[in-house]
């Protein structure tokens, strides 16, 4: 029973995926110096994600729309060293998540929501 509704949430995550995925996003214009000054600000976040959560996929999308280049880490594959890392740090494994890391200082942001508020306050 476990592997089959876990069949069918990657099923349907998948197919959430590919619909995101046809449906294009307005990426946010930027003057070229704006646009390296966004791109030296996301040097330092990253996003941990399963590719098929409907709640990553809608950070990814803001992500697409505010035309910034944020590393997406894969946390989905027991063992990973990306979701050891979340487990170790945090002591969960909850995606979205946004690792900001700011000098020796790391914030690990859970909530979509709150995700999403971040990028448009600060890249919006």
């Amino acid at each position: 029973m476990k592997f089959l509704l876990k069949g069918l949430r990657n099923g349907l995550g998948a197919i959430i995926a590919f619909i995101s995925w046809l449906i294009p996003v307005s990426k946010i214009k930027r003057t070229s110096e704006q646009q390296q000054k966004a791109d030296k600000k996301t040097v330092s976040i990253e996003l941990y994600q399963f590719f098929a959560c409907p709640f990553c996929i809608k950070i990814r999308r803001v992500i697409r729309r505010l035309n910034l280049n944020i590393v997406t880490r894969n946390t989905q594959t027991i063992g990973s060293e990306f979701r050891d890392e979340m487990q170790q740090e945090t002591g969960k494994v909850q995606v979205p998540c946004l690792k900001i890391t700011n000098g020796n200082e790391v914030q690990w942001m859970f909530e979509s929501d709150e995700i999403s508020a971040y990028l448009n306050k600060h890249f919006g």
